[in-house]
């Protein structure tokens, strides 16, 4: 199996697998994929049907499914006693025990119970059931089998995940892959739900595992790396960060705001730097004003001190301290208490509403992704006019792609994509491209049209059964338009006809 290693200098290179995994590399993880292959073999459907889902896992479900395997129902007893009704939270229970493990056939763990996670160590006896189902469903057998599928995927991966990581160390000028003994890695894991990117930090081990999705999440993973550099440093300075805290009642006033970032300063600071050098790195200053209203209180402060920054010569882990040392709390609580949480920045291509009361912040004109998501609605409205307008507005939505890592943006640019495909008669296509869409939580205009446009489809291919549920449910979308209503209500009506 092929693997990509991100060594200190970052050339990426190429090497033939090894029987444990090594440190700072893209590749895959034996453990991870015993664990994923016992909850699909106990029932674990969580986005099985999407378009974007891997072919690999409903082979190995299929496999599986033809296998005697005596350990299987204890296996499903343990995951229905401790099911979630999210699924992505019942997905990162398992992903933080995995990742605590080592590998097959022992399964042992190298984390102590103290150092896990809530979430793995509630269900820390289930490592106790893989070894017997490791071994009796033939494990070993089916990750050879599934090498090239995984390798074929890798590679996929290999540019946008190298250019990331480099760009990252290029902004900060890290000469190295992280603090001394530190490493980073990222996991593919192709029997997951789709759509998925999560981070674990397990002492000096960081790790990102990627699920299949129908572009390759690189912004996902710059963020994450922007982590596994800048973590370190605030917990070097955490006494200076600390000293900050009195801005913390300006970020209690968003609701909006995670609940984890609530109670925790340091970590709140941190994302709003990454939130700054995010915004520096796409050239999108526009991102620094959704950072606010999403509560990342203190990336306005970081936008105007990056700018500083960028034209002296050290690198961010020397320059870190006066960056921290600078903030003034005066001004910025001064900044802040003039802020509207409760409002907040277009995100996209809306039209300027009609003139009112002076906002507290001014809005931004759009730039950067924004900007470029606007032009392409713009192409694609004009496409009647100049039929080239289709092809540019295509590109433009790929540009958006590129361009932030923001997933409501991206999840605008896959429904552009999608009704592009609809147009060019690329049914197949445009339905992976609007399950993608809906695999980012878009925003709930763009949801309810996702829906309408997937019950259309399904009317073509002559499901009204399934056409109906799609248009059923865009009509529960608190926020739908009275256009999509519509759409969705006539939808409703012809396949009850069919």
């Amino acid at each position: 199996m092929k693997r990509i290693l991100f060594p200190a200098v970052l050339a990426i290179t190429l090497a033939a697998r090894a029987q444990q995994s090594e440190p700072g590399q893209l590749d895959a993880s034996p453990t991870l994929f015993t664990v994923m292959a016992a909850l699909n073999a106990a029932g674990f459907d969580a986005g099985l049907e999407s378009p974007n889902a891997h072919p690999l896992r409903k082979q190995v479900r299929e496999e599986l499914a033809r296998r005697e395997i005596p350990s299987l129902a204890a296996i499903r007893q343990f995951v229905a006693q401790h099911h979630q009704s999210d699924p992505t939270a019942e997905l990162s229970q398992y992903i933080s025990l995995a990742l605590s493990m080592g590998p097959p056939p022992a399964f042992a763990s190298h984390i102590r119970d103290l150092d896990l996670p809530p979430e793995a160590l509630r269900i820390k006896d289930f490592s106790k059931l893989l070894a017997p189902f490791y071994r009796e469903a033939g494990i070993a057998d089916l990750w050879q089998r599934a090498q090239p599928q995984i390798d074929e995927y890798i590679e996929r991966y290999h540019r946008p995940a190298a250019e990331a990581v480099l760009q990252a160390n290029a902004y900060l000028r890290q000469p190295t892959s992280g603090f001394q003994g530190r490493h980073f890695q990222i996991l593919i894991e192709l029997l997951a739900p789709p759509g998925q990117v999560q981070r674990r930090s397990y002492g000096y081990e960081d790790t990102v595992v990627v699920t299949p999705s129908a572009e390759p999440r690189w912004f996902d993973i710059r963020h994450a790396y922007l982590h596994y550099l800048l973590d370190p440093l605030a917990t070097r300075y955490q006494e200076m960060i600390e000293r900050k805290n009195f801005l913390m009642h300006q970020a209690q006033r968003v609701r909006r705001l995670s609940d984890s970032y609530h109670d925790d300063f340091m970590s709140l600071t941190t994302e709003s730097l990454i939130k700054a050098v995010e915004s520096r790195l796409d050239r999108d200053p526009a991102a620094i004003e959704r950072a606010l209203y999403q509560g990342f209180i203190l990336a306005p402060y970081f936008g105007e001190g990056l700018q500083l920054y960028e034209k002296q010569e050290q690198s961010m882990l020397v320059y870190y301290p006066e960056l921290m040392a600078a903030i003034d709390l005066k001004t910025e609580e001064a900044r802040l208490s003039k802020v509207d949480f409760n409002a907040g920045p277009p995100l996209h291509a809306a039209k300027p509403a009609a003139p009112s009361a002076a906002p507290a912040v001014p809005a931004a004109p759009l730039t950067g992704a924004a900007k470029t998501l606007d032009d392409a609605e713009q192409l694609y409205a004009d496409r009647e006019k100049n039929p080239a307008n289709l092809e540019a507005a295509k590109q433009k939505y790929l540009d958006v792609l590129a361009q932030t890592e923001d997933k409501l943006l991206h999840a605008d640019a896959y429904y552009g994509l999608a009704r592009i495909a609809a147009l060019s008669k690329d049914p197949d296509a445009a339905v992976r491209l609007f399950q993608a869409a809906l695999d980012l939580g878009p925003r709930p205009a763009t949801k309810a049209w996702v829906l309408v446009y997937l019950g259309k489809l399904e009317m073509a291919a002559d499901d009204p059964a399934q056409a109906q549920r799609y248009f059923v449910d865009a009509l529960q979308v608190d926020g739908i338009s009275d256009l999509a209503r519509k759409q969705a209500e006539n939808g409703v009506r012809a396949s009850n006809k069919q």
